[in-house]
């Protein structure tokens, strides 16, 4: 045997003593869709975790609307950005709680690649333009994406990703996203691995912080009235005035927003392992069959939460700023569809070569979803400026 495959042969070895026996381990994986020989020393999570990276979605988040369109400002959050602090953040709560750290960053990482262009306001019109065939939900867009729109191999369609991976995928659920009963991975019942609950709850934690920083970078939201709407937000700033009196906005706002993190992820790991220990989970399946998610805020922390949710969509979602960025995407998400639905040949090739196989609404579908916010914008232009040049 060589020292190659013997090292992957022992990092799986050393995580059955290493992560807690309801952890999602290696070795335990319940594999691909398309078999596949193992690789020589990297475990199949750490495979998942940088195909996804390497895959074209990925990239294009980087030009993809998190609530201020990319062009508004150079500082303000993407769907990268958005991805790479909940990835983060999920790797910190499973390495604390003997997790698989590995399977929860690919899943966090790949949690948003089936966003459209334009944010949560894309995904709601195209969803409206789709009803006949069922509508569009972004999980169920990040799981075909990773499925079946993604090109990279000769022998399969998609990135192959491992059932655990892919499950995490489509099982991603926040008070904004929710797939729906008919369009999870497995039964309704059965609960994710905790690796999958951790982004979960990452995801809320990272957009509430994100969005409030760049709500307050922006000047869409106001201070005060944000200590008053969300009290959590207030005692931070309060200790941190205290104890950095001569901290300026900025600074203190940078403080703030790493304290509301450390707050909340502190929270999740607390309760987390008050749950686990409440039901003492054994296996994987353990989790799978509880009584309720094992991972999860306190419900102090939940009212806050709350609190926080309801001051961001009064306050900065619903604001006439970003209500005018909402009007005029939709204006170009609705416009680029009945551009295409009209005269389909107007799609490249890739996609004009799937209206053989795919409904017409699905190949238009997809093809916008995976467009980043400045593409769109330039289609748009190219057909409908009469003075935009096409040679």
């Amino acid at each position: 045997m060589s020292k190659i495959i013997q090292f992957r042969e022992d990092f799986e070895r050393r995580e059955s003593y290493m992560l807690a026996p309801y952890a999602v381990h290696n070795s335990d994986s319940r594999g691909r869709h398309y078999p596949e020989p193992k690789h020589p020393y990297r475990p199949p999570f750490e495979r998942d975790r940088e195909r996804i990276i390497h895959s074209t979605a990925f990239r294009r988040l980087q030009y993809k609307t998190q609530v201020f369109v990319n062009h508004e400002g150079d500082h303000y959050r993407t769907r990268m950005s958005h991805t790479l602090e909940v990835a983060t953040v999920s790797r910190t709560i499973a390495q604390t709680l003997r997790l698989n750290t590995d399977l929860a960053e690919a899943i966090a990482l790949a949690h948003d690649l089936g966003h459209t262009p334009f944010g949560h306001t894309g995904e709601e019109v195209l969803n409206e333009l789709t009803q006949d065939i069922g509508g569009f939900e972004h999980n169920r867009q990040s799981l075909r994406v990773v499925e079946y729109l993604e090109i990279k191999y000769p022998n399969f369609p998609g990135l192959n990703l491992t059932y655990e991976t892919r499950e995490g995928i489509i099982k991603h659920s926040t008070r904004y996203d929710q797939p729906g009963e008919k369009n999870l991975f497995t039964e309704r019942e059965v609960l994710p691995t905790l690796e999958a609950q951790i982004v979960n709850v990452a995801d809320e934690l990272a957009y509430t912080a994100h969005d409030i920083d760049d709500g307050l970078y922006s000047g869409v939201l106001v201070w005060e009235e944000l200590e008053k709407g969300f009290p959590l937000w207030g005692e931070i700033a309060d200790r941190m005035r205290a104890e950095y009196p001569e901290a300026n906005e900025e600074v203190l706002r940078s403080l703030c927003v790493r304290e509301l993190i450390n707050t909340l992820v502190t929270d999740v790991l607390n309760e987390s392992a008050k749950r686990i220990e409440a039901v003492k989970p054994k296996s994987v399946d353990d989790v799978r069959r509880a009584p309720y998610p094992l991972i999860g805020f306190s419900s102090t922390m939940e009212e806050q939460l709350q609190y926080a949710g309801k001051f961001l969509y009064e306050n900065m979602y619903k604001h006439y700023k970003v209500l005018r960025m909402a009007t005029k995407a939709r204006i170009i998400i609705e416009a680029l569809f009945e551009a295409y639905m009209k005269e389909p040949r107007q799609l490249p090739k890739t996609s004009r070569s799937r209206l053989e196989t795919d409904p017409k609404e699905q190949v238009v579908a997809d093809y916008i979803a995976g467009m980043t916010d400045r593409y769109a914008m330039q289609e748009y232009k190219k057909l409908y400026d009469p003075y935009e040049k096409l040679l």
